[in-house]
């Protein structure tokens, strides 16, 4: 009986929209990121899922919104995902 699916060897692909539970090597879907604020250009590391409202050291501005899941950025805001 032959496989449709490689059960030992999953595509990267399938993997990343598996469950956070249901990979192979299970793994957060969360992360942190900095944020670049657009008004004086400071960095902030902010977590992906925050509970609070986040806002600029330099100049207090909102950087981005709790919502249910993942916090909102405020227009105008990059990001970037943090490797370690």
């Amino acid at each position: 009986m032959v496989l449709a699916v490689d059960l030992l060897n999953p595509s990267a692909e399938s993997e990343k929209r598996a469950h956070k539970l249901k990979r192979t090597v299970p793994r957060p879907n969360s992360f942190f990121m900095d944020v670049k604020c657009s008004g004086c250009f400071n960095i902030t590391v902010v977590f992906s899922n925050s509970q609070t409202v986040v806002t600029c050291p330099g100049c207090s501005t909102v950087l981005c919104q709790p919502t249910g899941g993942r916090a909102r950025l405020t227009e105008g805001c990059s990001f970037r995902k943090k490797i370690n």
